[in-house]
């Protein structure tokens, strides 16, 4: 099933964002994933992970829709490209570089990352256009990494890019682009460190398919799902408030901060509901209430104490 989609868009206020998201079509078949063994492998990998006490309980989408029905615009606009044509891309090896303000930069390798302490959280997922998941992702606190690298006093923000090969990522080459490479994102500090927040480098027991953003991703459950940048290739510690790719792209529409406020409207579409992907049939989807910070408000908003959400969104 198509995602939700408000219509009739004057024209004045359409973006490149909305230009691709007008070719959407419905979903298509289940593609690439990972193995650490050998680079592009279609097959995913067995993970081992430890329980956590981070969960839902929730039903679980079904994994076919979780892999099947992305935004991952480096290799496509609409919800199946990724899927399809993520097969080309090579997760193996990799590396990333954590730099800026910290007192031990560092490149830590795929094995490295690979043995961190792993848990498996069942996270809900909440995308700005309105479709919503529950995902089993295996992953391990981003503060974790942090920690090795030792942020100066000075630092105040992290930021994220993602990796940058048009000759794998179809989405990357070609006369007109949806964005500008490198995906860029960014999260104050503090919210780096929260313990909701992880780097995930698998879901449902498997190292993380090409299209789910192989082979090392963040994964901050309360911000809507483009905070959550995939393919990861370097992080830096900052002192100024990083840019970001939407906010770069439409910063009336697209903010820093993204917390799921069902409060905040979109400028062309209520928040205040959201489609389930996987209920009322296989890839039905359900509406429901959307939660403050996506039901994780008791965790997470004393963050944001004494901000002004609506203009801080």
């Amino acid at each position: 099933m198509a995602a939700y989609r408000p219509l009739h868009i004057p024209t004045s206020e359409i973006t490149p964002r909305e230009i691709y998201m007008s070719r959407r079509s419905f979903l298509g078949t289940a593609a690439a994933g990972l193995m650490l063994a050998g680079s592009g492998s279609a097959l995913a990998a067995p993970l081992t992970a430890s329980p956590s006490a981070f969960k839902v309980d929730e039903p679980l989408t079904p994994k076919e829709a979780v892999t099947t029905y992305n935004n991952f615009y480096e290799f496509g606009v609409n919800k199946e490209d990724p899927s399809q044509n993520a097969g080309a891309f090579k997760p193996t090896p990799w590396s990333v570089k954590v730099e800026g303000m910290v007192g031990k930069p560092k490149e830590f390798g795929l094995d490295e990352l690979m043995k961190m302490q792993l848990e498996e959280r069942t996270y809900r997922l909440r995308c700005v256009e309105g479709w919503s998941m529950v995902i089993p992702w295996i992953g391990f606190p981003l503060s974790a990494l942090l920690d090795q690298v030792e942020p100066l006093g000075s630092a105040k923000y992290v930021a994220f890019e993602t990796v940058v090969r048009p000759e794998e990522m179809p989405g990357q080459s070609g006369f007109f682009q949806p964005l500008p490479w490198p995906y860029i994102e960014g999260l104050r500090l503090d919210e780096a460190r929260h313990p909701l927040t992880i780097l995930a480098v698998g879901l449902y027991g498997e190292t993380l398919p090409n299209q789910n953003g192989a082979p090392i991703r963040l994964v901050v459950p309360w911000k809507y799902g483009f905070k959550s940048i995939k393919s990861i290739v370097k992080i830096s510690l900052v002192e100024k408030q990083p840019e970001t790719t939407w906010k770069n792209a439409n910063a009336r529409e697209y903010g820093f901060y993204s917390n799921v406020n069902p409060a905040v409207d979109h400028p062309r579409w209520s928040q205040a509901t959201e489609q389930r992907i996987g209920e009322g049939g296989f890839f039905g989807a359900a509406r429901r209430p959307t939660l403050p910070f996506n039901g994780y408000a008791d965790e997470v908003a004393s963050l944001y104490s004494g901000m002004d959400l609506k203009a801080n969104y």
